[in-house]
């Protein structure tokens, strides 16, 4: 299987910048092996959703859209590597959202409970950039099944349509936003708690620090524009500066 002979057209530069679903990690997402090594790593419980209720809530979300075409917003990691066989891909801007690191990982992931870790989801703001795919009607069943097993694997985030609008014309589009309910979300937190977070959590995943490189790199790469991610970057650096012996976990990522 392959994108659609047509899906770049918009956008041709950016064909060779998001990855082949077939070489994606996302793209057959073993859940089991995600327990395991929950439970490896001393967790006594895990906060995943069951198969059975996680297929429940995307029937439900996407009942009304059966045999149509699905469009998915992206502002992450979901850019460049969604996983999925889209039909169109078309840059994008979400009004009232923006990208916040609000996503408070105590899992083992990218922090502890000792020093947790930082994530990114979309939180109520001005606007958030980012890329919208197509899935085409006769695929979308499997791709938003792939897409839900991914963003909706634990409680995070709701699942909402949204008017996105793009240089052809606005779209609805399926976006993941944050559920300020959710455990690991907190939309309150404080600007200097987000640098300790960033600055010191660290998991199997890696570090938090180098989560918001990656996510920086991507969008440089893609060209989507986010300064406040830059701004944040540098005041990690500057942070861990002034709180020498703090646990700062340095990266290699540039």
């Amino acid at each position: 299987m392959s994108f659609a002979p047509d899906a770049f057209r918009h956008h041709p530069g950016l064909a060779d910048k998001i990855r082949d679903p077939a070489q994606s990690f996302f793209r057959d997402l073993d859940l089991a092996a995600i327990d395991e090594a929950w439970f490896q790593a001393g967790h006594t419980q895990n906060p995943r959703y069951s198969d059975e209720v996680r297929e429940a809530m995307r029937h439900e979300t996407l009942a009304s859209r059966m045999g149509q075409d699905i469009w998915v917003f992206a502002y992450g990691s979901l850019m460049w590597d969604p996983a999925v066989y889209f039909s169109e891909v078309r840059r994008a801007r979400l009004p009232g959202y923006r990208r916040s690191f609000c996503l408070v990982d105590r899992s083992g992931a990218r922090g502890s409970a000792e020093a947790p870790g930082l994530m990114a989801a979309l939180d109520h703001g001005p606007a958030c950039d980012g890329l919208v795919f197509r899935l085409a009607a006769e695929t979308a069943d499997r791709e938003s099944e792939v897409i839900w097993r991914r963003e909706m694997m634990a409680p995070c985030y709701k699942a909402v349509f949204a008017p996105v609008e793009t240089s052809e014309g606005m779209v609805e589009a399926l976006c993941f936003v944050a559920d300020p309910e959710a455990e690991m979300i907190d939309t309150g937190i404080a600007y200097e708690d987000q640098l300790r977070y960033l600055a010191t959590g660290v998991g199997q995943l890696g570090t938090s620090r180098e989560y918001l490189e990656n996510v920086i790199a991507g969008c440089r790469e893609l060209r989507i524009e986010d300064p406040d991610l830059e701004v944040m970057l540098a005041d990690v650096g500057a942070w861990c500066e002034v709180a020498p012996g703090a646990g700062c976990e340095a990266t290699t990522n540039g």
